[in-house]
């Protein structure tokens, strides 16, 4: 349970960077809460792992993305059907797995989030297929017509 308390300048201005760093990697490369707000509140705060997984869900409960996904929709880069389907999965899937959280230790949670930051790190780094863009493809297909 997180103890309310006062906060003084200084844990207000940590709290508005996590969100700046958060924010901007958001916009940049999708990601932000899990990855950035969680580890950042557990170790510049001292929550606890499950505070603060249950913080960063409070702050996605709310639009704070609105403009990176206006700038990506703007772009034609957002597929609003996917949208609504990832919705309901995340919807079942985030009441779930936060009951499955809730029941387990605070250090098995922080294991699990570690082991599974490891894994998709080395998968991005090393068993990534290189992919043609969409834009490659298409310029592919003018040259052997």
């Amino acid at each position: 349970m997180i103890k309310k308390k006062n906060m003084d300048i200084q844990t207000i201005l940590i709290v508005i960077l996590i969100g700046i760093a958060a924010g901007m990697l958001s916009g940049l490369v999708g990601v932000g809460g899990g990855l950035i707000i969680v580890p950042a509140l557990v170790y510049f705060l001292g929550m606890s792992q499950h505070s603060a997984q249950g913080t960063s869900l409070g702050l996605i409960l709310l639009p704070v993305g609105i403009f990176a996904v206006l700038n990506y929709y703007k772009q034609g880069h957002i597929d609003i059907k996917i949208v609504w389907l990832l919705a309901i999965g995340f919807v079942a899937g985030s009441f779930w797995g936060s009951r499955i959280s809730l029941s387990l230790s605070q250090e098995t949670v922080k294991k699990f989030f570690a082991i599974l930051m490891i894994l998709v790190a080395v998968k991005m780094l090393f068993f990534d297929k290189k992919k043609e863009t969409s834009a490659t493809a298409r310029i592919g297909l003018q040259k052997n017509s």
